[in-house]
């Protein structure tokens, strides 16, 4: 049975402004005044020398490299070092020390090198320092600093030690992200998203995909790679006409069919994301059955109706998430790719929406058991199968009767110098963590963090 649309609005919490916006004519982005952020249509020639001059004045935030020193701290660009390839060129891992200039932290980073032959160039290179060189927000990459010199262009980024949400999500051998850690990524995104669409001059990001959102060690979702990104309408204006630029699966459909580009077209690109989380699936995949290669074609008639939720989460998740959580989730996700800009929330919106599920308690207990490490030591017996038992338990009693009879044999052993030995082992005291919710209650927001991950163990109850 499908809800009627007025349902799923009631789930969304009221959601639905009546300010969003939507494509009009409209052809020019307003230059911005001397009181506003620098933008990228205030550089008329991005490649001439007084754009260097007016980087260097404006963002005296940013750390000027020279080729040499980022060379110097990737170890001459090496190939051990190389943490990724995309459509700008390469990304490799450094270590800058504190005196290599002044103010700066010791830290590892991300050095991102731009390939003169690639899909991207100056241009995107530019927009990168322009935007993340004046924004400072939690859910943005840090930008530390740039080297320009002749013809080389490279960017210096905080390091994110779990990579991209695409490799964490999608990796076949990686670890399955549990509901709360998901829920968690898609909340700091969808902050990133508010911010950047909230500035008193608007911001696209137009690029918004798995691939581009970065994770530090407590999964913390950063938005990374602004070379699409561009300023958006002011005032009246509700959209800007640009060249279709994007990647497929994720751009908005009205973007591609007029050129009209607004801030709704991230949010569609959002609700793309969001599907992914939920189901697992990329949202491009050739390798599957014609009906299902195109995530949203597939996904987006489903989430209508929360009696089908199932048949398209992510299997692996082998049912451990919330049922309230899930069904606001989903009827989120299906408003976000709504081909009408105006059946859109915005990203505030979609922030208010989701927050809360972090909150949720009707997470099931599942197979999936956690040990979490507490203070303290005791005894414990190991009883006939191998499994661990307070000292004393039932199962240890009647091994010790079957023992019993065995006494006297090991005791000839024993004078004939052979030794064995009850099975008795001192571990940890430890309490039982049955569900993602409880994980996620004891360890903070801190999800599968480092400091955490060596004390934790798991087990698998078949």
């Amino acid at each position: 049975m499908s809800f009627q649309c007025s349902s799923w609005k009631s789930l969304l919490s009221g959601c639905f402004k009546s300010e969003i916006l939507c494509s009009e004519q409209n052809d020019a982005v307003p230059k911005a005044s001397s009181s506003q952020r620098l933008s990228l249509a205030d550089f008329s020639n991005p490649g001439s020398i007084n754009s260097v001059n007016d980087l260097t004045t404006n963002i005296s935030s940013l750390h000027i490299f020279t080729l040499k020193e980022l060379k110097m701290v990737t170890h001459n660009l090496s190939k051990s070092e190389l943490l990724g390839e995309g459509g700008f060129g390469t990304v490799y891992k450094g270590f800058v020390d504190d005196k290599l200039r002044p103010g700066l932290k010791a830290q590892t980073v991300a050095v991102k090198v731009l390939d003169l032959d690639g899909s991207q160039g100056h241009r995107e290179w530019l927009a990168e320092v322009i935007f993340l060189g004046q924004f400072r927000h939690p859910n943005l990459v840090n930008l530390i600093g740039y080297c320009w010199e002749d013809e080389h262009r490279l960017l210096v980024y905080e390091y994110m030690e779990k990579g991209s949400l695409e490799k964490q999500l999608f990796t076949r051998y990686s670890m399955t992200l549990p509901w709360l850690t998901r829920l968690k990524i898609a909340v700091g995104a969808a902050k990133g998203l508010a911010f950047l669409h909230e500035e008193e001059k608007p911001v696209i990001y137009r690029d918004f995909k798995a691939s581009n959102i970065l994770l530090d060690s407590d999964y913390n979702a950063k938005l990374s790679d602004f070379g699409l990104a561009t300023d958006g309408p002011e005032g009246d204006k509700t959209h800007v006409t640009a060249k279709v630029m994007g990647t497929a699966g994720y751009a908005d459909p009205e973007y591609i069919a007029t050129g009209h580009l607004t801030i709704m077209s991230d949010v569609f690109s959002f609700g793309v994301v969001l599907l992914e989380l939920l189901t697992g699936r990329r949202s491009v995949d050739k390798a599957r059955p014609n009906r299902e290669k195109i995530l949203v074609s597939w996904a987006r008639p489903l989430l209508k109706n929360h009696h089908k939720l199932d048949q398209i989460m992510d299997p692996r998740l082998e049912g451990q998430y919330s049922t309230e959580g899930t069904r606001k989730a989903a009827a989120l996700a299906y408003h976000c790719l709504s081909h009408r800009c105006k059946s859109r929330p915005t990203m505030s919106t979609v922030v208010n929406t989701l927050q809360p599920l972090l909150e949720l308690n009707d997470m099931p207990i599942g197979p999936f058991v956690f040990i979490f490490p507490t203070e303290g030591k005791k005894e414990t017996d190991i009883d006939m199968k191998g499994r661990e038992c307070p000292k004393g338990c039932p199962e240890v009693k009647h091994s010790n009767r079957v023992q019993g009879k065995k006494e006297m044999e090991e005791h000839k052993n024993r004078q004939r110098g052979f030794r064995t030995h009850r099975h008795k082992t001192k571990s940890s005291s430890s309490r039982a963590i049955h569900s993602d919710t409880e994980l996620y209650t004891a360890l903070g927001t801190s999800l599968y963090s480092h400091t955490y991950t060596k004390k934790l163990t798991s087990r698998v109850r078949l």
